[in-house]
């Protein structure tokens, strides 16, 4: 008789239901029995990324016809934050994407999931642009403002010229037409692959600027106004980095003059 773990060993194999499946179902053993369970509980999870992956591919497709064949997703990371850029990210996929299967919004991806795909999206984009937008320009032009100007450079900085462009809820001045998309990131493959670069990207400037400013832990909020934050800027006042147009920092800057 098949022993329960080579039974587990063979179901770790196993991608999709057969009759060896239908067969095993009839072994009563306890073991076996939680085996299937944990199998098929694998399977409808893999099969639920599977259907949210076509779901963001065809919503991306809408956008495209004979004429409009290449369609870039624009996001941002970093507009709330006290201190560091903005950075936003343009992406444009190609046709097969299925290495990218299970890929999601930023803030819905673990850190090292995040990591993964951003390496991934990397290798399969057919183009892909970064763009960082220092804390300096911001304070001159407003966050918004900062952050449009920052999407359209990232854009226009593509290796590929893109026939449309969705964006997560921003309106852009682009050679191209350009879809501002109410939580874009949720609904469009391209988008939510773009969030990842603009993430990682900003995570990693400001694991940096810890290194350089450690009293204010960077590299655990991001630049967010947390307790740690809070209290740096309590003790040692504001740094280059800081937003001089975002409280408490603006009355910290005017007290200064």
């Amino acid at each position: 008789m098949t022993t329960i773990q080579q039974i587990k060993d063979q179901l770790l194999e196993l991608q999709e239901p057969n009759e060896w499946l239908t067969e095993l179902e009839a072994d009563t053993r306890k073991g076996v029995q939680q085996a299937i369970n944990q199998w098929r509980a694998r399977y409808d999870k893999k099969q639920a990324l599977i259907q949210e992956f076509q779901k963001k591919i065809a919503f991306d497709n809408s956008y495209g016809s004979s004429r409009v064949l290449l369609v870039a997703g624009i996001d941002e990371a970093g507009r709330g934050p006290l201190a560091g850029p903005v950075v936003t990210a343009a992406v444009i996929l190609p046709d097969d994407c299925s290495a990218l299967i299970g890929l999601d919004d930023s803030k819905k991806v673990s850190k090292e999931k995040r990591q993964a795909f951003a390496r991934l999206i990397k290798e399969q984009a057919m183009a892909y642009a970064i763009h960082v937008q220092p804390a300096k320009v911001i304070d001159e032009l407003n966050i918004y403002q900062a952050t449009k100007q920052s999407m359209e450079m990232a854009i226009s900085e593509l290796k590929i010229a893109p026939h449309a462009v969705l964006a997560d809820a921003m309106n852009l001045h682009t050679a191209c037409p350009c879809y501002s998309i109410v939580k874009g990131d949720e609904k469009s493959l391209s988008i939510a692959a773009a969030s990842i670069l603009a993430k990682t990207t900003r995570d990693a400037l400001m694991n940096d600027l810890h290194e350089e400013f450690p009293w204010y832990a960077f590299n655990e909020n991001a630049g967010y106004g947390t307790a740690k934050h809070l209290q740096g800027l309590e003790t040692h006042g504001f740094c280059e980095h800081h937003r001089k147009s975002f409280e408490p920092i603006k009355t910290m800057w005017r007290n200064r003059q």
